[in-house]
């Protein structure tokens, strides 16, 4: 009768102690967040609590899921437990399942995420015009944007800023008034490119590193499963 392979085995267990490892890097930070003085900061700060906290409620569940997939690996490889390592290849699955799904969304949905992003942006130029709390905490934002992109304005330019233009002019001020790409508006030469291309471009590039990202999560996880299979197999030919 073969035996268990002291290289599969053994790869298994370091492979699932590292991801326990990640998982509990990601429960205890946000744990911290969740019932720390300075995470409540964080979490209430302007309107939107309810969606961090719902972002922090998902990170917790995430790190726990690791956690417990990651102790069934563990142990089901050291033990050679083929009960905890169908279950720790059936909650991966799972995952891997949902993943695949979550990609098969994002392609069918892409142009509608398109059309959000854009009628999003054409709906926040009133928070560049307004005066309360929210609108301030938005213009503050466009305005480190643009010191670092060098753009101005959020859809059709420096106009955008009606009249907070001025206060707000410092983070769109060209300092070569000979460069093509400066305009003269309300007496100080701003870049006339709007942000709107930038903040569509960045978002485009994370959306590729989160892509890339799921792949290499998908490799790493059906290298789990085959590891996991082949456990299995084997325990069950001793």
């Amino acid at each position: 009768m073969a035996g268990v392979s002291g290289c599969v085995k053994y790869s298994m267990f370091i492979f699932n102690f590292l991801f326990w490892l990640c998982g509990i890097l990601i429960l205890g930070v946000a744990i911290w967040i969740r019932v720390s003085k300075n995470g409540q900061e964080i979490l209430s700060s302007e309107d939107s609590s309810t969606e961090s906290y719902i972002a922090v409620d998902i990170l917790i569940a995430v790190g726990a899921t690791i956690m417990v997939l990651s102790f069934l690996g563990c142990c089901g490889a050291i033990k050679e437990s083929r009960c905890m390592l169908i279950l720790f290849f059936i909650g991966l699955f799972l995952i891997l399942l949902l993943q695949v799904a979550a990609g098969i969304l994002a392609v069918a949905f892409r142009s509608k995420c398109e059309n959000v992003l854009n009628e999003t942006l054409y709906k926040n130029i009133e928070l560049l015009n307004g005066t309360d709390s929210n609108a301030k905490a938005f213009q503050k934002a466009l305005a480190e944007f643009q010191e670092e992109f060098k753009c101005c304005g959020l859809v059709n330019g420096p106009s955008d800023w009606g009249n907070n233009f001025q206060s707000h002019s410092k983070s769109c001020k060209c300092p070569d008034i000979s460069n093509s790409s400066c305009i003269q508006y309300e007496g100080h030469y701003v870049y006339k490119k709007p942000c709107i291309s930038f903040i569509k471009n960045l978002v485009k590039t994370h959306t590729l590193i989160a892509i890339g990202i799921a792949f290499g999560l998908a490799f790493i996880e059906i290298l789990g499963l085959i590891f996991s299979m082949v456990l299995v197999c084997q325990i069950g030919s001793k």
